[in-house]
């Protein structure tokens, strides 16, 4: 059973979380391997250079959107896309622990599941803008310990 009084600061904890997650890394494409770097890498992949900016782009919209609780369930399903590119592009191919060299998938599958769970869960606690149409749409009530 869910405990409806404690639901939404885990949704919070899950949420505040994930965005952080999501702006290190694109913190770590901006100011340590630089934008440029980072699409040279794309290209390296056989990716358009250009991608590199787009994932840096969802990263960071992201990663603020969901620290912030501004439609979380979209900022949610948004970053999964991201995920599952590392996982086939660069991790899969490392086997599955992320300890293993050039790191395996199991760290991004790990954050993509608890994606869908933020999305499924919805805003939490303390949102700014919350996905209220979705709760809407599918009929559901919405109360401040609901989300």
């Amino acid at each position: 059973m869910i405990d409806s009084r404690t639901a939404p600061y885990a949704a919070l904890v899950l949420r505040v979380t994930l965005g952080a997650l999501f702006l290190a890394h694109a913190s770590l494409k901006l100011f340590v391997f630089t934008p440029a770097g980072t699409a040279k890498y794309f290209g390296s992949l056989g990716f358009p250079p250009e991608l590199a900016y787009v994932v840096m782009t969802v990263e960071v919209l992201s990663g603020v959107a969901l620290i912030l609780g501004i439609w979380t369930r979209y900022a949610a399903l948004a970053g999964i896309p991201v995920l599952l590119g590392a996982i086939f592009t660069v991790h899969g191919a490392a086997g599955f622990f992320f300890t293993n060299p050039k790191g395996g998938w199991e760290f991004p599958a790990v954050w993509a599941i608890a994606l869908v769970a933020q999305a499924l869960l919805g805003d939490g606690a303390y949102a700014l803008r919350p996905s209220g149409d979705v709760e809407r749409a599918t009929g559901q009530l919405s109360g401040a310990h609901s989300r």
